[in-house]
């Protein structure tokens, strides 16, 4: 088992630290926030989630929420390499036919936030979502902290996308019985894919670092499922992740950010990598309503948000506990110099579901 690490992974761990420390002199020093890492970064397999790769045939559409909207920044198209294509077609599953210019989207002079691997198609392939219904499974979301959700919805709004509900204030307890409050509006971005501004108030840190303009992320992201004990089984004993927080809600009153119909109860559980304070997921199980079966597979090379990529301290663990848990390995270990990832051996697993993970372990 290897756990050697390169100077740019050293890099990334010093980062995600930093933030950690800076997080730590506001609210996720206090034992009351529920988010608080529950164990140390030295003890993580994975760490935080560091791309999202999303497919799409609207650069123009994405650029515009992504860029425009969330303040990101763009790089692309990337040169990538006939031998890189090649592998790439190989890990992620790409038909032959199909072809693809890379972009990359990414939180300028905030190392820890969640960059996006943008695939823009050579030609339309069927959908990972049907609608913006939030009962619809699969990969969900992606959320923007802020620290003023209100004027980033009025932005959002004038550059003509809608969202799941208006912009809504809800309180969340703290493990004393006191209250903060949360204001968010999940957003239809482009491909039937939803991007959530949220920020935490009352003197809570947000979900993850902030720029000089009060804008961060992607910090994290979100799917809806079913079977979520299975399903949170292969992330806590495949990827080594640790379930932070793990509540049942129901929806009340004006059916809430999801516009979920009135009284609806879900599972929502919040996954991170261990001593993490950002780049974590958010799983949502139905428990009273019948959640929505898209007609297409939760994963590239269907249009949409197709695959989660994970930095990990040792690839063999991995693939061991892979192999423990039963669960399919879509592509052994491969060697790549890749702009986004790094000079790594990158392997590609399938979750429960079906959705497709990237774990990539960097190299010297």
């Amino acid at each position: 088992m290897s756990l050697k690490l390169n100077k740019r992974f050293l890099i990334l761990i010093m980062g995600a630290l930093l933030a950690n420390i800076t997080l730590a002199k506001h609210a996720y020093a206090d034992s009351n926030d529920a988010l608080a890492p529950k164990s140390s970064v030295r003890d993580a397999l994975a760490m935080p989630l560091h791309t999202v790769t999303i497919a799409t045939v609207s650069l123009e559409q994405s650029l515009l929420f992504y860029r425009d909207g969330m303040g990101m920044q763009v790089e692309g198209p990337l040169n990538i390499s006939p031998e890189l294509e090649k592998t790439h077609r190989a890990l992620w599953q790409m038909p032959d036919d199909l072809s693809w210019q890379t972009y990359r989207l990414y939180r300028k002079g905030i190392e820890s936030a969640i960059q996006i691997r943008l695939l823009v198609l050579s030609k339309p392939m069927p959908t990972i979502h049907d609608s913006w219904n939030s009962r619809e499974l699969g990969p969900f979301s992606l959320g923007f902290p802020n620290t003023d959700t209100s004027t980033l919805d009025k932005h959002i709004r004038t550059l003509g996308f809608g969202a799941l509900n208006v912009l809504e204030s809800y309180p969340i307890p703290r493990a004393d019985g006191s209250t903060y409050q949360i204001d968010e509006t999940i957003f239809n971005a482009p491909d039937f894919n939803h991007g959530v501004a949220i920020t935490r108030g009352n003197g809570m840190a947000q979900l993850g670092p902030i720029d000089a303009n009060g804008k961060g992320g992607p910090a994290y992201s979100a799917q809806v499922i079913t079977d979520s004990e299975s399903q949170l089984t292969f992330y806590t004993d495949v990827l080594g992740l640790e379930i932070r927080s793990d509540r049942v809600f129901k929806s009340a009153g004006d059916k809430g950010a999801m516009n979920l119909p009135n009284g609806t109860e879900f599972r929502f559980a919040i996954v991170y990598s261990k001593g993490a304070t950002t780049g974590h997921m958010l799983f949502v199980d139905f428990h009273n309503v019948e959640p929505i079966k898209p007609k297409n597979a939760p994963s590239l090379p269907n249009i949409g948000l197709g695959m989660w990529s994970f930095p990990v301290r040792s690839m063999q663990q991995v693939m061991d506990n892979a192999k423990v848990h039963g669960a399919t390995i879509v592509s052994k270990p491969k060697q790549v110099n890749d702009p986004l990832v790094g000079k790594s051996m990158v392997a590609t697993l399938r979750a429960p579901n079906g959705f497709l993970i990237e774990v990539f372990e960097e190299q010297r």
